[in-house]
C-alpha cells in the first residue's frame, strides 16, 4: 500500500493542489505590492520576516506537486522516522512527509509555523489525511519552537520558511541530523547566506542545486 496515492490523502492533495493553482494570481497580487527589490530584501530580512509573511497568511506558499513527490520519495528512501520541518503553512509538504513516515512503519514529524490560522488549517488537512498521529505541529517563531525537545537523532530536514532564517535553523538541528540525512531548501537563492554554507568544501555537506528552485544537500558521516 502507498498512502500517498491511495485515499483519502491522494484525494485531499488533488483538492488542496487546485485551490492553490486557483490562488496563484491572489499571490502574485501579493507580491506586486513589493517592488522586486523591495521583495527581496524582505524575503532575506532576519528582523522582518514575520511582519512579511503576516501578510501572506491567507496564501498556502505550497510546494509544487513535483517537490511534494520528491519530498515523499526521499524521506521513504533514507527509511525516515525522525523529520524536522520549517514552515508548515497548510500542511501540503507536510502530509508528503507523513505519508512517508505511514509507510516506513511511523514515526514523527515536528513542524514549525508562527501564524495560527495556517495551524488551524494544517491541523485540518493532517486530521482529514489520517495523519495527525504522526505530526507534532509546534506554533511559534521557529527559532524557538525547534530549539528545544528534538529527537536524538533526525532522518531529515525540510526548509521551507523564512529564508533569511535557513543558516539559524539548519545549525539548531546539525548536531543531530545521522550521516546520509538529505537537507531539502525551498527557494534556497533567496538564501545565499545558507548556500554558501552548505556548498563550502569542508562543511560537512554534499550538496547540489535540484530543479528550479531546490537546494538538496546530504549531512556527510
Amino acid at each position: 500500500m502507498n498512502t500517498l496515492t491511495t485515499a483519502p490523502l491522494a484525494h485531499l492533495l488533488d483538492i488542496l493542489f487546485k485551490e492553490t493553482d486557483a490562488l496563484s494570481p491572489a499571490a502574485s497580487s501579493a507580491a506586486t505590492v513589493f517592488s522586486d527589490e523591495e521583495l527581496e530584501r524582505l524575503k532575506r530580512s532576519k528582523t522582518e520576516y514575520l511582519e512579511f509573511y503576516g501578510q501572506l497568511k491567507d496564501l498556502p506558499l505550497a510546494v509544487s506537486r513535483e517537490t511534494g513527490k520528491l519530498l515523499y520519495m526521499l524521506a521513504r528512501s533514507c527509511g525516515a522516522r525522525a523529520i524536522v520541518e520549517f514552515g508548515t503553512s497548510f500542511g501540503i509538504s507536510t502530509l508528503h512527509l507523513a505519508a512517508a513516515l505511514r509507510d516506513n512503519g511511523g514515526g514523527i514529524l515536528i513542524t514549525s509555523e508562527f501564524e495560527p490560522s495556517k495551524v488551524a488549517k494544517a491541523r485540518e488537512n493532517l486530521m482529514a489525511g489520517g495523519l495527525a498521529d504522526l505530526v507534532d505541529i509546534r506554533e511559534g517563531d521557529a527559532l524557538r519552537t525547534l530549539a528545544v525537545d528534538l529527537p536524538e537523532t533526525i532522518d531529515l530536514l525540510l526548509l521551507d520558511g523564512a529564508k533569511a532564517l535557513y543558516p539559524e535553523i539548519l545549525g539548531l538541528v546539525e548536531n543531530r541530523l545521522r550521516p546520509g540525512a538529505p537537507v531539502i531548501a525551498d527557494d534556497a537563492d533567496s538564501s545565499p547566506d545558507y548556500l554558501a554554507r552548505v556548498r563550502s568544501p569542508g562543511s560537512g555537506y554534499l550538496s547540489t542545486p535540484f530543479g528550479e528552485d531546490i537546494e538538496l544537500s546530504m549531512r556527510l558521516g
